[in-house]
């Protein structure tokens, strides 16, 4: 199954010195159709002026991941932060267990600076807060989905080696060219998060590729910039890009255990 959201349907809110697009409920916007995504409590789409700086403020049991889409991202925190300047293309984990404090910053007083960040929940509660981040280029990624975020327990040390996660729970990133088709598996009980950062894709009909709606297969969607799906109850995501593309893609379980302060809100 697939639920598609568009561009104008994604929570908008500027305060002067930042835009930011929220995708799930988060402050102020309170949305219950979009609350989570199985783990995944927050996704949202932000972006900072020249020099702006988020200030520190406080979280617990979350494990915050962030991608850098444009310009320099800069970092501080209570737990031995400050950390970056991270440009476009690196990623960063900051595990918020036992409780921290963290800020965001566009570390450039010229260029706007522009950042996808995740809330995943953890499995583990209370965990010790800290920080890991590593630079992936455009040529990592391109034209394939790289696994940028992966469960602690598969992360290999190798070159392309994804930041460890403290979930069972994957991030993929990918640019595209035009006529690229990458495909993604969805194990039973786990859902697909995918965003267009940039571009126009089509996606296939997965498993029976080829196959309509009325054949037992699931139609294709073109999803263009800012578009969104959540994808479930299929076997495989097709994705082809109809022109050049940036994409995020979110796997998570769609059933796990709440724990730490998550627990006392199910």
């Amino acid at each position: 199954m697939r639920v598609i959201r568009r561009d104008s349907e994604i929570h908008d809110v500027s305060g002067g010195w930042f835009r930011a697009r929220w995708h799930f409920s988060f402050d102020t916007y309170q949305d219950p159709e979009n609350d989570s995504f199985g783990a995944m409590r927050v996704f949202n789409d932000d972006r900072l002026v020249p020099g702006a700086v988020w200030p520190l403020h406080p979280h617990r049991d979350v494990e915050g991941l962030t991608y850098v889409v444009e310009g320099l991202f800069g970092h501080e925190d209570n737990v031995g932060g400050p950390f970056g300047p991270l440009p476009a293309g690196a990623v960063q984990r900051m595990t918020l267990g036992s409780g921290a404090w963290h800020s965001e910053q566009n570390a450039s007083k010229t260029e706007g600076m522009r950042f996808i960040q995740i809330w995943i929940l953890p499995d583990t509660p209370s965990l010790p807060p800290g920080v890991e981040q590593r630079v992936f280029t455009k040529d990592d990624r391109s034209n394939r989905l790289l696994r940028a975020f992966a469960p602690i327990a598969e992360v290999d040390g190798s070159d392309l080696s994804p930041v460890g996660v403290h979930q069972d729970a994957s991030v993929y990133i990918g640019s595209l060219d035009t006529g690229v088709e990458v495909r993604h598996e969805i194990a039973t009980g786990r859902g697909a998060y995918l965003y267009v950062i940039g571009g126009r894709v089509t996606l296939g009909a997965g498993a029976a590729a080829g196959a309509g709606a009325g054949d037992g297969g699931t139609a294709a969607d073109e999803l263009a910039t800012g578009d969104a799906a959540k994808v479930t109850d299929e076997p495989e995501l097709v994705i082809l890009a109809e022109e050049p593309s940036e994409l995020i893609l979110v796997d998570v379980p769609m059933r796990f255990e709440p724990v730490g302060i998550w627990a006392a809100r199910t």
